[in-house]
C-alpha cells in the first residue's frame, strides 16, 4: 500500500450525456477536451495521450489517436447538473440530496431579515420591483452566483480589507442557515471595494442577479473562499472514513475549499504551477495516503470562454503530470479525471453536463480499459478498497482491474 493519488482538471470533460437531450439540451454536443484540441490545432497533450485521453472521448480525429497502452476508462455523472462542489462530493463517494434550484430573489426577504436579527447593516441595490441583491456592511454582497447553473448557487461576496475571513465565512454560515440551494460560496478578496462589486452586478434572464466574481477583481490577490452545501454527510466520504482509520489525507486547490476533513494537510489555492508544486512535495513526503489535487483554472478558462487560455493551463498540466510519473512507486495509483464539462466553444459560460475521463498510471499496468462507470464515486470506492478501509456510500471499485 502507497500512495492513491487523484488530479481533478476541473471542467475538463470528454463529451454530452447520453441524458443531456433531456435534461440539459443547451448542452448537447458539448465536447471540452476535443473541441479545444480541434480549435487549437497545434495542440499537444502527450502525457494524457498516452494514458489514454482519446480512448475517454471514444473516436480519433486529426492526428489525436488512441493509446495502445493506456489504462483509461470514463465515469458519468450521478449527481444532478454539472457543478464542481457536486461533483468533488461524488468523487468523494457520496451523492448529495437534491436541492432547490431557487432565483436568490424569491429569498432575498428571508435572507435580509436573517442578516438584520444577526446584527448585521443590510441594504439592498436595484430597482424596487426587479431582481436585486443585498449588500451587507457596505463591504459585502449577497446575490446569485452568475458562473455556475442559475439559481443553484447564491454568493457571498466581500472585500477583505474590511471584513476578515472569519467573518465572511460567519456571514455565509447565516446565509446558509435560511436556504436550501445547492451551495452558499463565502470569499473575499484584497485590494477591492464595494464600488468594484457593485459595478460588476449584472442580471441575467430578468430574475438572477449577482456580482460576476471574475470581473469584480475579487480573485486577483489574497483570494479566500469557503464551501457551504446543502446535504453533505462527511461520514460517508472516503476523506472522513480514512481519517478515522488513521490514513494522512492531502487536499489540495479547490478540493481543500469544497471537501470536509479533519486532516491539517489542506492547501487551498488557485494557482496551477504552485498547486502541482504542492503535490510533488507531498508525494515526496507522504509514504501512504490519498492525495488529491483540483486544478481550477481550466474552470476559469471555460467560464471565460477562453479557448486559448484553457489549452495553456492544459499544456502546463500535462507537463506537470509527466513530472510526476517518475515520482511513483509500484504500489503507488494515479488517477487524472475531471469533475463535469466547460466547454468554451458551446457557446454559453456555464459547465456543460459532461462524461469525465478516468486516465490511470500504476507501475507496470498497461492495455487495461476500466470500462464507462456509473458515477465518479468509483473512484472512491476504488480508493477504500485499495487502503483496506469501509466502502463510502457510493460507488464500485474497479481495483482488480489495477492489480493485474
Amino acid at each position: 500500500m502507497g500512495k492513491f493519488i487523484v488530479i481533478v482538471l476541473d471542467s475538463f470533460g470528454v463529451g454530452y450525456m447520453a441524458d443531456t437531450v433531456k435534461v440539459r439540451p443547451r448542452d448537447v454536443g458539448a465536447n471540452t477536451a476535443r473541441h479545444i484540441l480541434e480549435n487549437q490545432k497545434m495542440l499537444r497533450l502527450p502525457v494524457m495521450e498516452k494514458l489514454g485521453l482519446i480512448n475517454a472521448i471514444g473516436e480519433e480525429f486529426i492526428s489525436h489517436v488512441f493509446s495502445k497502452e493506456a489504462v483509461s476508462g470514463s465515469a458519468n455523472l450521478a449527481h444532478q447538473g454539472a457543478d464542481s462542489f457536486l461533483g468533488h462530493q461524488e468523487i468523494m463517494g457520496t451523492t448529495p440530496k437534491i436541492p432547490l434550484n431557487q432565483p436568490f430573489n424569491e429569498k432575498i426577504g428571508e435572507v435580509e431579515a436573517q442578516l438584520i436579527k444577526c446584527g448585521y447593516q443590510v441594504r439592498r441595490v436595484g430597482e424596487i420591483g426587479q431582481t436585486q441583491i443585498l449588500v451587507i456592511n457596505e463591504c459585502a454582497t449577497v446575490g446569485d452566483n452568475l458562473e455556475t447553473d442559475l439559481g443553484q448557487v447564491y454568493n457571498v461576496s466581500a472585500c477583505l480589507d474590511q471584513l476578515s475571513f472569519k467573518e465572511i465565512t460567519k456571514l455565509g454560515k447565516a446565509v446558509r442557515e435560511v436556504v436550501e440551494v445547492s451551495r452558499v460560496i463565502a470569499f473575499g478578496g484584497e485590494q477591492i471595494n464595494l464600488e468594484n462589486l457593485l459595478v460588476a452586478r449584472k442580471i441575467k434572464q430578468e430574475i438572477f442577479a449577482g456580482i460576476d466574481a471574475p470581473e469584480s477583481g475579487v480573485y486577483r490577490q489574497g483570494y479566500q473562499v469557503i464551501h457551504l452545501g446543502y446535504g453533505i454527510d462527511p461520514e460517508v466520504q472516503l476523506p472522513t472514513i480514512l481519517d478515522h482509520a488513521g490514513i494522512t489525507v492531502s487536499l489540495l486547490g479547490k478540493v481543500a475549499d469544497i471537501v470536509q476533513t479533519s486532516s491539517n494537510r489542506l492547501f487551498p489555492g488557485v494557482d496551477s504551477l504552485l498547486l502541482f508544486e504542492q503535490l510533488k512535495a507531498e508525494i515526496k513526503e507522504i509514504e501512504t495516503g490519498f492525495i488529491c489535487l483540483n486544478i481550477q483554472e481550466t474552470d476559469l478558462a471555460g467560464h471565460a470562454e477562453d479557448v486559448v487560455g484553457y489549452a495553456n493551463r492544459l499544456i502546463l498540466s500535462d507537463q506537470q503530470i509527466g513530472e510526476i510519473i517518475p515520482l511513483l512507486t509500484e504500489e503507488d495509483i494515479l488517477i487524472v479525471m475531471a469533475d463535469h464539462g466547460n466547454d468554451p466553444t458551446i457557446g454559453h459560460s456555464n459547465h456543460t453536463r459532461e462524461r469525465v475521463p478516468l486516465m490511470i498510471y500504476r507501475k507496470g499496468l498497461s492495455s487495461i480499459d476500466v470500462g464507462s462507470r456509473e458515477t465518479m464515486s468509483d473512484v472512491a470506492a476504488t480508493a477504500a478498497e485499495y487502503f483496506g478501509v469501509k466502502a463510502p456510500q457510493h460507488g464500485v471499485s474497479f481495483l482488480d482491474l489495477l492489480n493485474n
